[in-house]
C-alpha cells in the first residue's frame, strides 16, 4: 500500500504544479504571501533609492561652491567614502578569522556544555546598543592602544598603514576598525556556526575513517561544505559596519582627509558618522549634500550585497547545488 502510494503522491504533486489540479488553501495563502513579501522588499527598496535620489538631486546640480567645503560634491563625497570602506574592511579582515575560528570551536571541537553556553555569549554581542561598544572604544581600547601605536610608528614605520605619527588620544581608525570588528564578529560567527553543524555527518565520519586527523576533517569536510555561508555571513557582517553610526562618531576625531595611516591622529570619517554630526545644525543645500553621500552609501552597500549574491550563486553552480 505504502509502495503504491509514493507514486501517487508525487504525481499528484507534479499536477499541481502544472496547474492541472488545484492546490491546497494553505499551499495557497503561503505561496501568495512569499510573493507578496518579496515584492514588498523590492518595493521598499526601490522607494529609498526613489526619495535619496530626489532629495539630492538639488546637491547634484548645485555649482562646485555651494557645496559645504566650497569643492564640490566629489571632493565632499569622496573622502567620507573612503573612510567608509577602509573602516568596514579592516573590520572583516579582524573578524572573519576570528569569527570562522570561533564557530569551529564551538561546533566541532568545544564540549557541548561548553559549546551551548559560549554560543549564548556570542550571540549575546550582537544585543549590545552600538552607543556601548563606542564608550568602550574610547574608554578602554584607545587609551591602552596608545603605547602600541607609538611601537608600531617606530619599528614598522615603512608600512602606509603604521606611518605616524602616533595619536597622543588613541582615538585611531585602527581601534574603529577593531570595536566595528567586535560588532560584526556575532553575526558571522552565527551564520557560519549554524552551517558548520550542518556538514553532513557521512562525509565527517568518511574522513575520519580514512585516517584524517580532526582538523585534516575540518579542511576537507566542513570548510568546503561551509563556505559560501562564510561568504554571506562576512558580507553581511560588512554591510552592518558599513552603516555604522554611534560607535565611529564617538571614537573617531575626524579630519576629512584620505589616507590609509590606520594610527594617526589625521583620520578620514564615514558616512553615516558624517550624517549624525553634521545633519542637525545644517540646512539648504548643505541636507541635500548630507542626502547625497547617504545615496553614495546605498549604493555602496546594495553592490556590496549583490557581489556577494553572485560570489555564492556561482560556487553554488559549480559544486551542482
Amino acid at each position: 500500500m505504502s509502495a503504491s502510494a509514493e507514486p501517487n503522491d508525487v504525481t499528484r504533486r507534479a499536477i499541481e504544479r502544472r496547474g492541472g489540479i488545484p492546490q491546497r488553501p494553505g499551499d495557497r495563502i503561503f505561496a501568495g504571501g512569499s510573493k507578496g513579501a518579496g515584492i514588498l522588499i523590492l518595493v521598499a527598496l526601490a522607494g529609498v533609492a526613489i526619495f535619496l535620489l530626489v532629495e539630492a538631486w538639488p546637491a547634484i546640480t548645485a555649482s562646485a561652491r555651494e557645496i559645504p567645503g566650497g569643492e564640490g560634491l566629489v571632493d565632499y563625497i569622496a573622502p567620507l567614502a573612503f573612510g567608509t570602506v577602509l573602516a568596514a574592511t579592516l573590520a572583516a579582515i579582524i573578524a572573519v578569522p576570528f569569527a570562522v575560528a570561533i564557530a569551529l570551536f564551538v561546533s566541532h571541537y568545544a564540549p557541548r556544555r561548553i559549546a551551548s553556553g559560549l554560543g549564548y555569549v556570542i550571540d549575546l554581542l550582537a544585543a549590545v546598543p552600538s552607543v556601548v561598544y563606542g564608550l568602550w572604544g574610547v574608554s578602554v581600547l584607545a587609551p591602552a592602544s596608545k603605547d602600541i601605536n607609538t611601537w608600531l610608528a617606530d619599528n614598522v614605520g615603512w608600512l602606509p598603514f603604521f606611518e605616524g605619527p602616533a595619536s597622543v588620544t588613541g582615538r585611531t581608525m585602527l581601534v574603529a576598525g577593531i570595536v566595528l570588528a567586535v560588532m560584526i564578529l556575532p553575526i558571522i560567527t552565527a551564520i557560519a556556526r549554524e552551517v558548520f553543524m550542518q556538514t553532513p555527518r557521512a562525509h565527517e565520519e568518511a574522513a575520519l575513517a580514512l585516517g584524517a586527523t580532526r582538523w585534516e576533517m575540518v579542511k576537507m569536510a566542513v570548510l568546503p561544505f561551509g563556505r559560501s555561508a562564510v561568504i554571506s555571513g562576512s558580507m553581511l557582517g560588512l554591510g552592518r559596519a558599513l552603516g555604522e553610526t554611534m560607535a565611529v562618531t564617538i571614537i573617531l576625531s575626524v579630519s576629512g582627509v584620505v589616507t590609509f595611516n590606520l594610527i594617526s591622529s589625521t583620520n578620514p570619517s564615514t558616512i553615516a558618522a558624517n550624517i549624525a554630526l553634521d545633519f542637525p545644525e545644517s540646512s539648504g543645500i548643505a541636507i541635500n549634500a548630507l542626502i547625497a553621500s547617504g545615496l553614495v552609501l546605498f549604493a555602496i552597500t546594495l553592490i556590496v550585497n549583490m557581489a556577494a549574491r553572485a560570489v555564492i550563486s556561482r560556487r553554488e553552480k559549480r559544486e551542482g547545488r
